[in-house]
């Protein structure tokens, strides 16, 4: 019975791509156009923060330089579903700002794709990055929490959006570049329940990673509050 009122619903509102709206035969989400059109991160990539190299003929795990000589970064792995450019820009920005929330289920399916090596390695709990409530308030959804809730039911994994907390205002990061991105989120995350965070090997989801400014900080002060380890997992970043 179920399964009759789903292709009924099918045939009444069949599945689009989130990017054209072309109708699909699938529930992939993109068709097969677009999909073309998405630079997906696949191998070869650095071994730890998921950074994808050029031309690497090794057929063996490498560590990009910047992890080479980043050895306080306090992430145990990082991993991006695609790059953040022209063409993945609109499933983004449509999905953060426009309230096209349907977008997180298909973003979640490639951000679990892009992390099985991180999901392999061992997961305890996904914890979105937090807005702050001022922020949530206006925008009226957290894009990262939607995303989390996705991948935890995708991933049958347990979603904490509580524990923790950004106590302090940012702005928002796209107004600074570099340096600037660092001291403006330093210190603005905080663990309000740490007892849901002690010793677990928490998966740190966000919608896009450009410096990872704000992703380091949020995994600084879960770690500080005693995680055993913090990955993260974004669906796009960005590739300079």
């Amino acid at each position: 019975m179920l399964a009759f009122f789903k292709n009924l619903l099918s045939l009444i509102l069949p599945p689009r791509c989130i990017k054209c709206g072309k109708v699909l035969s699938g529930d992939d989400g993109l068709c097969p156009d677009c999909f073309s059109e998405i630079t997906f991160i696949t191998a070869p990539y650095c071994a730890k923060c998921g950074r994808p190299f050029e031309e690497v003929t090794v057929n063996r795990p490498l560590v990009c330089p910047q992890c080479i000589q980043d050895v306080k970064s306090p992430f145990r792995l990082s991993r991006s579903a695609f790059v953040y450019d022209d063409a993945s820009k609109p499933l983004i920005l449509s999905f953060k700002f426009h309230d096209k929330t349907e977008n997180a289920k298909v973003l979640a399916l490639q951000m679990k794709r892009a992390g099985a090596d991180i999901f392999r390695a061992g997961i305890d709990v996904i914890v979105p990055v937090p807005l702050h409530y001022t922020r949530l308030i206006k925008r009226r959804y957290n894009q990262a929490a939607l995303l989390a809730g996705e991948l935890g039911r995708q991933c049958v994994l347990p979603v904490d959006c509580t524990s923790v907390v950004r106590h302090r205002r940012t702005r928002p990061q796209v107004e600074f570049s570099g340096h600037q991105r660092i001291k403006n989120v330093k210190d603005a995350f905080s663990v309000k329940h740490p007892e849901c965070i002690r010793g677990k090997h928490i998966l740190l989801v966000d919608d896009v990673m450009t410096t990872g400014s704000t992703l380091k900080e949020c995994a600084l002060a879960m770690l500080k509050a005693g995680a055993a380890s913090v990955d993260t997992l974004t669906a796009a970043r960005v590739i300079r």
